[in-house]
């Protein structure tokens, strides 16, 4: 009998499961054939998609309320033109439908997958789901589903997959890559099917046994019977949580200290307490978009903004306008990303592409009258850009208020993530309130990319120069008598806390899963930084 080896790797869902391995097949661009004509590739194509786009209708019809949300957001990316367009330009140089689908779509993943941001990493299964499904269409060769009760294994799991697959008889799945918050985790959790992301990859014979153990983070090859006895019976770890009520939590020297939610997905919000948090401290819009048809859709905008201010109350919701270019691009939408971070981004994208900018900002006007909404500016550098933003508002309400519907002016802010800004925060006395981005503002201190792992040493030894810049810019803004909190990532890392608090921040937006960790950390500690003293 084989010897059993444990594979360590991050619980995306907890539970147990035991059965016989299925490993996942992947499309490689060797197997796809030659093509005919231009017409006739770019109309094999097109058939291919509409075949795809019906095939998820059908599985969404038959599917729950969240499922089939799940599925609307791949029918509305293959409804978008811009994909079949990258792809028919390589029909034109010469691919046929199959190698040029393939390409298209391998070069948009790739970029997703390269996102610093592990949110919009997670949504490169969906992107991968139906490119596969495209193919399977054009090739002819199925979707493969497999036996109930077994342990899928692979690179990542599909969601339309997942969905079509009888859960019933048990199994799980555990991925090399894939992560907690892809909708194929969401999905797993709503059905407790045992679930693991990130073992890395590992050699592993088709039909052996596995044990998921994801309440313990952990797979075991080759598992005996007392393997799975010791799992079953086993409790999962449990992390304490802190004690807060409506957010703030105070230091040990009694400083009130406000936690906001991050959020990247409304639907995220069905399954976090909103007496937990002083609100919503920032909505990143640019990842409830999936195309440039849904970036000007002003109702969708409106209602994913109406149900983030039903969730936060009284409490304010501070909604950041689209922070695309750099690392966040739409096909046919934005720089190009060879224009990385130095580009047309955020504000500048906004203000170059003022429709784009006009849509999003009639949605703020008409939600704002129903919370307490806030619009944070992206990328500010220089107060003209938010003048410029101002006045588009002002412009947009008066148009509305001829139209007969009601609308209300939000306080409009600005991320403070350019050294130019951050060092002269005194000069944008016209933002309502400031918050800081720290993902750009340590990778433009340090002229290190922060997506680049061969400059991370770089971009990491740049925090002693984000603390210096954010206890300025505290300073400044406290002479201003403006908000001043912090959003990026250095305000959900346990590390850098006593620091940030010891600058002066006392407003954090943080995940809502690192929130346990923050509390605790803030509970053991002074406002200015040291530990609790005895």
């Amino acid at each position: 009998m084989a010897e059993a080896l444990e594979i360590p790797g991050v619980s995306a869902s907890p539970g147990v499961g035991v059965g016989p391995v299925h490993l996942a097949a992947e499309f490689t661009a060797e197997a796809l054939a030659p093509g005919d004509t231009v017409a006739a590739e770019g109309d094999r194509l097109r058939q291919a998609v509409a075949t795809a786009v019906a095939e998820l209708e059908a599985l969404a019809y038959r599917s729950d309320e969240e499922s089939a949300g799940i599925l609307d957001f791949q029918i509305e990316m293959l409804l978008d033109p811009a994909l079949v367009e990258m792809a028919e330009e390589r029909i034109v140089a010469g691919d046929g439908a199959a190698l040029a689908w393939f390409g298209a779509l391998d070069d948009y993943i790739a970029g997703i997958e390269e996102a610093p941001d592990e949110q919009l990493r997670a949504r490169a299964v969906d992107i991968v789901d139906i490119r596969n499904r495209v193919l399977s269409a054009l090739t002819g060769r199925p979707l493969e589903d497999f036996a109930p009760g077994s342990v899928f294994v692979g690179k990542d799991l599909e969601p339309s997959l997942f969905l079509a697959h009888d859960w019933t008889a048990g199994g799980g799945i555990v991925l090399f890559e894939g992560s907690a918050s892809s909708h194929v985790a969401m999905l797993a959790r709503s059905r407790s099917v045992p679930m693991l992301v990130a073992t890395g990859r590992f050699e592993v014979a088709a039909g052996a046994r596995v044990l998921v153990d994801a309440s313990n983070a952990r797979a075991v090859i080759a598992p005996d019977d007392g393997h799975v006895r010791e799992a079953k019976s086993r409790k999962p770890a449990v992390r304490p949580t802190a004690s807060r009520a409506g957010g703030a939590i105070q230091t040990a020297d009694g400083v009130a200290i406000r936690l906001s939610a991050i959020m990247n997905d409304p639907r995220d919000l069905e399954a976090i307490d909103p007496a937990s948090f002083a609100g919503i401290g920032l909505m990143r819009t640019e990842f409830l978009v999936t195309s440039p048809a849904d970036a000007f859709d002003e109702e969708k905008h409106y209602d994913i903004y109406r149900h983030a201010l039903d969730w936060a109350g009284e409490s304010p919701a501070i909604v950041r306008m689209l922070d695309l270019g750099g690392d966040k691009t739409l096909p046919g939408l934005g720089a190009r990303r060879s224009e990385s971070f130095m580009g047309l981004r955020g504000i500048r994208l906004l203000l170059a592409r003022p429709e784009l900018a006009r849509a999003q900002a009639r949605a703020l006007l008409r939600a704002a009258v129903h919370g307490n909404l806030g619009v944070l500016l992206p990328m500010v550098t220089v107060p003209g850009e938010l003048d410029a933003m101002r006045a588009i508002f002002e412009e947009e309400s008066t148009a509305l208020g001829k139209r007969g519907l009601q609308t209300r002016m939000p306080e409009i802010g600005m991320m403070v993530e350019v050294p130019a800004a951050a060092l002269m925060l005194d000069r944008f006395s016209r933002s309502d309130f400031f918050s800081f981005g720290t993902n750009d503002l340590a990778q433009y201190l340090a002229a290190a990319a922060r997506d680049d792992q061969s400059v991370a040493a770089l971009y990491d030894a740049a925090t002693p120069a984000v603390y210096r810049v954010i206890a300025q810019g505290v300073a400044l803004a406290e002479a201003m008598n403006k908000p001043i909190g912090i959003c990026g990532e250095m305000a959900s890392d346990p590390r850098h806390i006593p620091a940030l608090i010891a600058a002066g921040l006392r407003q954090f937006s943080v995940a809502p899963n690192r929130v346990a960790d923050i509390g605790s950390t803030i509970g053991g500690m002074c406002s200015d930084g040291g530990p609790r003293r005895r």
